[in-house]
């Protein structure tokens, strides 16, 4: 037999009410790898992580993290894992020295070594210079690498991450994708939540799609891609020239039905092993007098995988996921000893 996953969820069930949150949820992730769990708002990613983290029982289902039983080996299982949820859980009136100090109390460590472990975050995460501020002063940025430090003080095998990069700017979002990445390769195993399907694509090495609580694929980037088709080529025909010739022209490339927007005058035609085929179609359009305004050869994309196995896009938004006692809204919870 294989070694166990370092996070397993069996059948995961859990109700809110009239909500199923959870309809037999199954994840699995193996150590040192991180799992991406890819769905928009309200899909059950949260619910998930709550079950995971101990900090919710499922209502039926069997889950185990770092080889503990989440339910039964919850008190044991806590000192096992970091979490860093969809808002920072840092305290504004704290610095940034006194938080991760406070964290690591929580922990039971000792003071002199809480001190030890803050310092070797804040240089790890480029904040030693603000460690003295009080973080209502940090920018968005900061307080989002400030609460994943906090989840790492105890340097934990397991670390979830709830959308640990909603709201940042581009540079922040890449900041803590390099952050990520450096986690990883030092061993660590990540579940990412996330709806940002480049951060799914850049990051994991399984991805799991979830909707209405299910999960409803799941494989590496380049398998669930594949699921849509395969590469496709797009031009954009010029004004003047002849939507129909270029139809024409490139059906014999085709392997599934065109695509045509008659009024952006654009054509999308699935093809395999499109790299190949791309010379020759550009001489049957050339030969045909087409001019054409752009041209080019695509693989799908996350958001079309998504779009293709939902029927919408990553980015709409049900109602958020409810919290533990019923009301709807952010959790601001940490996992602490």
């Amino acid at each position: 037999m294989g070694a166990r996953p370092a996070i397993l969820a069996e059948g995961l069930e859990k109700r809110f009410g009239q909500t199923h949150a959870l309809r037999g949820l199954d994840l699995a992730a193996d150590e040192g790898t991180v799992l991406g769990v890819l769905g928009p708002n309200g899909a059950g990613k949260t619910t998930a992580v709550r079950i995971l983290t101990t900090l919710l029982p499922p209502d039926g289902g069997h889950a185990e993290v770092a080889g503990l039983d989440v339910v039964r080996q919850a008190d044991q299982l806590r000192t096992r894992i970091g979490l860093a949820g969809q808002y920072a859980a840092v305290d504004d009136l704290l610095t940034g020295r006194e938080n991760l100090e406070m964290f690591g109390r929580l922990y039971h460590i000792s003071g002199a070594a809480a001190r030890r472990r803050a310092a070797e975050l804040l240089e790890r995460f480029d904040l030693t210079d603000a460690a003295g501020r009080v973080v209502k002063t940090y920018s968005g940025g900061m307080r989002r690498r400030l609460d994943l430090a906090a989840s790492l003080i105890v340097a934990p095998p397991v670390l979830f991450l709830d959308e640990p990069t909603t709201g940042l700017d581009p540079r922040g979002r890449t900041g803590m994708w390099d952050v990520i990445s450096g986690l990883v390769a030092d061993g660590t195993t990540v579940l990412l939540t996330t709806q940002y399907l480049e951060e799914a694509d850049l990051l994991a090495n399984q991805i799991v799609v979830v909707d209405h609580g299910q999960v409803i694929a799941r494989g590496t980037s380049d398998e669930l891609k594949a699921q849509v088709g395969g590469e496709r080529l797009e031009i954009s025909v010029a004004r003047g020239s002849d939507l129909d010739a270029a139809l024409r022209a490139l059906s014999p490339y085709a392997s599934g039905d065109l695509r045509v927007d008659h009024e952006r005058r654009r054509v999308v035609v699935p093809v395999i092993n499109g790299s190949r085929l791309l010379p020759s179609a550009v001489r049957d359009l050339d030969a045909a007098g087409l001019q054409l305004d752009d041209l080019a050869l695509r693989r799908p994309t996350l958001d079309d995988v998504f779009l293709t196995l939902t029927g919408h896009a990553a980015e709409e938004t049900p109602a958020a996921e409810p919290a533990p006692d019923g009301r709807r809204g952010p959790i601001n919870e940490r996992v602490s000893a």
